[in-house]
């Protein structure tokens, strides 16, 4: 008789899974509480899914900052290029942007979707959408799958459900109820890859000023923990932006301490080079106020929040800024000094960090090692990497891994 597999949770990771068990000859049955299957692949990459990154496959450890010895298998059992030419093989021509991000040509994350529901045709996978899973356990060695008056029965479940972030795409955590009733421990889960809450409130004048080619320093107790180079922006609480959410990352383990950051709004120019220009342009406005005097240099807005906290009156004469001032003014513009408040909230967040312990599931097989014939894979386990397609990536090939092995 024919094994049947039931799979909860239509995102990346359960699609390749159902898709690959499929075209083992499994009974496959891919249960989903959408009304449609990889609901937050819609929005990854702005709406244009940032499918996975174009980096060899060995460079994508260096992006993995949560058991990354993990994934060794599943990174090269199933690799960028493998997604890239089963997406190529349904139709979906791909692009590479700046940091090697992978797209499709179209810029339409609904083109990946439709080669994804044509995948899992082919590979005669029952899709159930719009079935919310209330719990699941045990009977006879089988697997009992509960839907409102239904139930289900199954010879081996996949758990692939994703984490907390994003909770209207339906990633509301569910997945890791099921894995602690069935006896598996979930480490502590936080926000990753998520904006910032600064504690200055000066950063609220600030609102809506994007930076690009700054430098974001991390601090704790004197020591460099991170730096991050490239773009961020401001917002009403804090901070945000590609280099905010990777930073974001690198966090965890410092929560409860002070952790100050700092940003070089002029990382490409040292303290020589900068005084050298701002005395450039002090000579041309030597005439005008201070507040004028650094527009050439800097965003408008940032301007006056510089100045004040370099402690200059805002309409000094310029000819009248001593060398202590100019010199207060090149520390600021070098090392403008923000502190951390705390992160956003998890459903703000790009992932969620932590999940299903690691120690508790084989990495070759996606097997769970205390209750046979259980499988976890993507997000809900507790691995996360940077942006720019690495978390896709570990769906993908943790689901490629699941679905050779169930």
């Amino acid at each position: 008789m024919t094994e049947k597999v039931g799979i909860i949770g239509a995102g990346p990771s359960g699609i390749i899974a159902a898709g690959i068990a499929g075209s083992r000859g499994k009974d496959v049955t891919l249960i989903d509480k959408n009304e449609k299957i990889g609901k937050k692949l819609f929005i990854t990459g702005n709406g244009r899914c940032n499918i996975t990154n174009y980096a060899p496959i060995d460079e994508f450890f260096d992006k993995v900052t949560r058991n990354k010895s993990f994934l060794y298998s599943s990174f090269y059992s199933f690799t960028n290029m493998d997604i890239i030419s089963l997406l190529e093989r349904y139709g979906v021509k791909v692009k590479v942007e700046r940091g090697n991000r992978v797209f499709p040509a179209s810029d339409k994350s609904s083109d990946v979707i439709k080669a994804f529901e044509r995948f899992l045709e082919d590979n005669n996978v029952k899709l159930m959408l719009n079935s919310k899973v209330d719990y699941v356990y045990m009977k006879d060695n089988k697997f009992v799958v509960v839907i409102g008056e239904n139930e289900m029965i199954f010879d081996k479940l996949l758990i692939s459900t994703g984490g907390m972030s994003y909770p209207r795409t339906g990633s509301t955590g569910d997945g890791y109820r099921f894995a602690k009733s069935l006896g598996h421990t979930i480490t502590e889960l936080m926000p990753s890859l998520v904006p910032i809450e600064i504690e200055e409130e000066w950063v609220r004048e600030l609102q809506g000023l994007s930076l690009k080619n700054v430098s974001l320093k991390a601090y704790v107790n004197n020591k460099k923990i991170h730096e991050e180079f490239g773009e961020m922006l401001f917002t009403h609480y804090g901070i945000s932006g590609p280099i905010v959410l990777s930073m974001s990352n690198y966090l965890h383990n410092y929560i409860n301490e002070k952790i100050k950051f700092f940003i070089d709004l002029k990382p490409a120019l040292d303290d020589k080079k900068l005084d050298s220009r701002i005395l450039r342009d002090f000579h041309e406005k030597n005439n005008k106020q201070i507040k004028n005097g650094l527009d050439d240099l800097l965003p408008k807005k940032i301007i006056p929040v510089i100045i004040k906290l370099a402690g200059i009156p805002i309409d000094k004469p310029i000819n009248q800024i001593t060398k202590e001032e100019r010199l207060t003014l090149i520390n600021y513009i070098k090392n403008l000094p923000l502190t951390f408040k705390s992160l956003r909230p998890i459903e703000e967040a790009i992932v969620t960090s932590g999940g299903v312990n690691v120690k508790e599931i084989n990495p070759s097989t996606m097997e769970s090692r205390i209750v046979p014939g259980l499988f976890f894979s993507g997000e809900i386990l507790d691995v996360d990497a940077l942006t720019g397609g690495f978390n896709l990536q570990i769906a993908y090939s943790t689901g490629y891994l699941a679905g050779s092995n169930i």
